[in-house]
């Protein structure tokens, strides 16, 4: 996974990749040559008493190190800014796959675990290249390189950098074979971490309303000591590490100064020689080292560019048509013929054999009990689901043919949970329409019954909105998301529950405004109560997925006896027939 991954987004990048690599390789070539020059020095220089010969060679050694530092940085410049635009192009690529999910994939995902994915794993993979850039050239060049130049200076130490190496293999693969189900657990972890933070702060009423605070208090505590019982474990495997290389490189170390200096007593090598080999062997342990660096990063990013792929991979179930239309005839009709809907692994449908038309100029209301399949109905309008069977047509073609922007651009949905966006009355308004004047905002806002709590908010149409919309109440948010609808002018209204957070006063006042501005539009409305739509055209009853009644508000009362029996709920006959 990792490996296909690093291959699709890197290609764009070869150039900057090539720039890093020749920089390492002047770094490389410059770490090597700098230890023969110091023995030199050591060993013809300063033995032979040559002042001219030890400052040309310093001179030379000086020349070096300053391209090694250039090569060192520019290196780390160019490896860096090819790291960071993989993963902005990486978390753009989710960001684009997520938004053509369809409320399937992403209830399958889950919205914590799609946000962990976009973050927390594109950074580790992210990280992962850039340590793979710096090293992917120098440490294997460094190890091979400094083996063949300390195998130069002396044949007969030689086998004290393979016990070394051989050592450090054996611990390193030992630890990275142990941690790799660490870190998958941990990716797991922190989106369970994320779902219950995210449960906590959206249901926070709902949890001091019902004293919950001891019981959530426990759920946090409980996900957050699993990622930190386990970041423990990978934590102490992965440190030992270090430790076993600075051991070993000191160990090693001592046996150079030990051997060394026995072959130094016997004649059979030169100080300067045994200087550069000591400098050889940290070279080499050095590039272990920091190829161990890089093993610790891979396995966790192995694991996240698998949870990456699997999103990159997951095609939506709304997919968008080969030959889409991109043009359609203005008559704002909305039509279910034989409509069938099953979510996925359910025994029963949720709708069935649903067939009706609602018209431009016509409003058509929905209405029926809780768990009916209301909401799903509507949401295969703009094709947030795709009928089992059947098909769902929008000015006489077929909503999975139309082009989805399109499709989208004539419809006004106001859902459910109305929803807002962090910014401003304004921005929110124009989400539908960015070029709409202000006269348009406020006259969207006069229909919604929404202008009068908007000119006492601070700075009108510029008042700052949360997140979500939490800094007004439930009702001013429905009729804001009103306003939003209306600004678009649409052909085609979708009410889901829109009036539910009204009282009675405003929703009466709210629906005669609406309808000069709705007049020549297709209105579907889904109510709960029988005052929003007694006064519609045409009314659905839904009961358990099937239409069970369809007609005015009078010939419902007289020949729907589940309509009756809502109606009976909420008044007395007698008022409603008044």
């Amino acid at each position: 996974m990792l490996t296909k991954l690093l291959r699709d987004y890197l290609k764009p990048y070869w150039g900057l990749i090539a720039m890093v690599m020749v920089l390492q390789l002047v770094q490389v070539a410059a770490s090597l040559y700098l230890p023969s020059l110091n023995a030199a020095i050591i060993d013809t220089g300063i033995a032979k008493g040559d002042n001219d010969y030890i400052l040309r060679t310093g001179a030379l050694m000086l020349a070096i190190t300053l391209a090694q530092v250039f090569g060192q940085i520019g290196a780390a410049y160019f490896g860096s800014r090819t790291a960071m635009s993989m993963g902005r192009d990486l978390r753009s690529s989710i960001f684009h796959r997520v938004l053509g999910f369809s409320s399937r994939e992403v209830n399958k995902f889950g919205a914590p675990s799609l946000i962990t994915r976009n973050t927390n794993d594109v950074q580790q993979v992210q990280q992962m290249v850039y340590m793979t850039l710096l090293l992917i050239v120098s440490t294997p060049i460094m190890m091979i390189g400094g083996i063949i130049m300390a195998l130069r200076e002396d044949v007969g130490l030689s086998w004290l950098i393979a016990v070394a190496v051989a050592v450090l293999a054996l611990v390193i693969g030992t630890i990275i074979i142990q941690t790799m189900p660490l870190f998958k657990r941990m990716q797991t972890l922190t989106d369970q971490l994320n779902r219950v933070l995210r449960e906590q702060i959206s249901g926070l009423r709902v949890i001091r309303a019902f004293v919950r605070e001891p019981h959530e208090a426990q759920r946090f505590a409980s996900a957050n000591h699993d990622l930190t019982d386990t970041a423990t474990r990978v934590g102490r495997r992965m440190m030992t590490l270090f430790p076993t290389v600075m051991l070993v490189m000191n160990l090693g170390s001592v046996g150079v100064m030990w051997f060394g200096g026995l072959r130094v007593d016997a004649g059979e090598m030169q100080i300067g020689q045994l200087t550069a080999f000591l400098q050889y062997l940290m070279q080499i342990l050095m590039a272990v080292m920091m190829s161990t660096m890089m093993l610790m990063i891979a396995p966790r990013a192995s694991v996240c560019a698998g949870r990456i792929r699997e999103v990159l991979d997951t095609e939506s179930s709304v997919r968008p048509p080969e030959h889409p239309m991109v043009a359609l005839f203005a008559t704002g009709e909305v039509r279910f013929d034989h409509v069938s809907f099953s979510y996925p692994g359910a025994e029963h449908p949720v709708l069935k054999d649903i067939s009706f038309t609602v018209r431009a100029g016509e409003t058509t209301a929905i209405i029926g009990s809780t768990g009916a399949g209301k909401s799903t109905l509507i949401s295969l309008i703009p094709r947030l689901f795709d009928p089992s069977q059947g098909v769902v047509e929008v000015d006489g073609a077929d909503v999975a043919k139309i082009d989805p922007d399109l499709l989208w651009s004539k419809i006004g949905l106001v859902p459910q949970k109305p929803y807002l966006f962090t910014g401003t009355v304004a921005s929110n308004l124009r989400y539908g329409k960015p070029d709409a004047t202000d006269a348009e905002l406020w006259h969207a806002l006069e229909v919604a019954q929404a202008r009068d709590f908007v000119e006492k908010m601070t700075g009108g149409l510029n008042a700052p909105i949360a997140q979500g919309g939490t800094n007004v109440s439930g009702g001013q948010r429905q009729r804001l998301s009103i306003a939003r609808a209306l600004v678009k002018r649409p052909d085609i209204y979708v009410f889901d529950d829109s009036f539910s957070a009204l009282d009675v006063t405003t929703d009466a006042r709210l629906r005669a405004a609406l309808a000069p501005e709705t007049a020549d539009a297709a209105v579907l409305i889904v109510a709960q109560r029988v005052s929003t739509i007694r006064n519609a055209d045409q009314i659905i009853v839904l009961d358990d997925g099937e239409i069970v009644g369809r007609g005015t508000h009078a010939e419902l009362l007289v020949n729907c006896p589940t309509y009756a029996e809502i109606v009976d709920s909420q008044f007395k006959a007698e008022e409603v027939a008044a």
